[in-house]
């Protein structure tokens, strides 16, 4: 290779590692947790099982037997979703069926894990989860973090 080649290949990618360095703090760069960024990032959500117990307990044996952690935001498969999750499942007085995972993830649906919980527990954190999730698009992958 000649040395002019070198040179100007060398300067290239100095000119290219330098432009990134400076300008990775940019607001014009997607962050991994910007709702309208054009990537699929993945948004982490701190799920408060403190708060819902009832509802935590089930997701994290739920994670635990195999499903997945991760929830691709699909709003209009839901109720779909809801009908194939509670087929055979019958309702319970006094109790919500909770499924994981939820109605509203392209994971949910046939084959759900299905609890039987308490209403308030269930609905405060489909409440809950429907407003940490609400200026998300759907197609959006949140992996659900449990402690």
């Amino acid at each position: 290779m000649k040395i002019k080649t070198f040179i100007i290949r060398f300067v290239a990618i100095l000119l290219i590692v330098s432009a990134a360095y400076l300008f990775q703090d940019e607001d014009w760069f997607p962050s991994p947790t910007d709702p309208d960024s054009t990537t699929t990032p993945v948004v982490q959500l701190e799920f408060p099982v403190d708060r819902y117990p009832e509802t935590g307990k089930h997701i994290k044996e739920a994670i635990a037997a195999g499903h997945s952690a991760i929830c691709t935001v699909d709003r209009e498969g839901a109720e779909h979703n809801r009908q194939e999750s509670l087929k055979g499942t019958p309702t319970k007085k006094g109790f919500d069926r909770d499924e994981w995972p939820m109605a509203m993830c392209e994971e949910g649906g046939k084959g759900a894990d299905i609890r039987y919980i308490s209403p308030s527990d269930n609905r405060g954190a489909g409440s809950w989860v429907s407003n940490q999730l609400e200026t998300y698009k759907d197609g959006t992958k949140v992996e659900f973090i449990l402690r």
